[in-house]
């Protein structure tokens, strides 16, 4: 039984961190090609997932409902890379913080407007609501093997994107020295357009994906964006590979800590001090894990070379 728990957990941590790379590469790519701090790169990630659950549940297709979250996702952050963040590029990051968190209070604003205050539903395809036996006495959510599937298959591709295509040899090129990239005749501005559309369609299948597992509400993509940000610090920025093994780290040491600090203290206190410590000290795990990194490595683990 204790072995099939940290199986079930491990398996849980993987799903999450796969997610949170789907979201921090995107927003690592942004940070390190185009030199932009992103506050509103959550918002995207609740579009996505608001995006997907309506057009779910106009068609009962989970799937359709991924599919133009993807799509309106990319669609509005090329409206936004066109139109706001084009304006901040030559500015310092304290005016692009300025500028991308006035972009969040539009977004909330926004999905108040348009959906309402109340969260909304975005079920489990029917075929995958049930579980399946992954060990001989384990069973595990159908709907989170597929998620973890899924987000292995779109970490591959994006690698193979990264170092396989020539769009991905300007994206290298413009994260390590953008002023000669742009000598040596990259069309960065092109790059940039298209670097922030591959994000925001990054982040919608996360919003999409997590949403039948986390709330689809407003407001939704700001704690996660603090985890990406921490993983793409604990991987190094502009870093795919850093992300992808920050992402893995934070996912499994949130879930493990969530998971197996409650019981263990409350054999040393009542149910409900465990119940209350146990979770915020997961969380501080998630901070001590950097904090050790970056005094280790200053960079963080995989550093993009100048």
């Amino acid at each position: 039984m204790a072995g099939g728990l940290v199986v079930e957990q491990l398996l849980n941590g993987l799903q999450f961190g796969l997610m949170l790379f789907l979201l921090s590469a995107g927003l690592t790519l942004v940070l390190g090609v185009m030199d932009v701090v992103n506050l509103a790169h959550g918002s995207l990630y609740m579009l996505g997932a608001y995006v997907a659950a309506t057009v779910a549940g106009a068609t009962g297709s989970f799937w359709a409902g991924v599919g133009a979250a993807v799509v309106a996702t990319a669609a509005v952050g090329l409206v936004v890379e066109a139109t706001v963040l084009r304006r901040v590029y030559p500015r310092d990051h304290l005016t692009q913080v300025l500028a991308t968190f006035a972009l969040i209070l539009v977004f909330n604003e926004g999905a108040r407007i348009v959906w309402g205050p109340q969260a909304l539903l975005l079920s489990v395809p029917p075929e995958l609501s049930r579980p399946v036996a992954v060990l001989p006495n384990l069973t595990y959510s159908a709907y989170r093997l597929v998620v973890l599937g899924v987000g292995a298959g779109l970490a591959v591709l994006l690698f193979l994107v990264i170092h396989r295509t020539r769009l991905g040899m300007w994206v290298r090129a413009g994260a390590s020295n953008r002023a000669m990239a742009r000598a040596m005749g990259v069309p960065i501005q092109q790059v940039f357009a298209v670097v922030f559309a591959l994000s925001a369609a990054l982040s919608a299948v996360a919003g999409a994906l997590l949403g039948p597992i986390l709330a689809v509400q407003v407001g939704m993509g700001e704690d996660i964006l603090i985890l990406a940000f921490v993983v793409i610090v604990i991987g190094g920025i502009g870093s795919v590979k850093g992300s992808l093994v920050g992402a893995l780290l934070v996912g499994t040491v949130d879930t493990a800590g969530r998971a197996f600090l409650p019981p263990l203290f409350a054999q040393l206190m009542s149910p409900e001090a465990a119940s209350n410590l146990g979770p915020a000290l997961a969380s501080v795990l998630i901070y001590l894990l950097m904090a050790v990194v970056l005094f280790v490595r200053p960079q963080g683990l995989f550093p993009v070379r100048a």
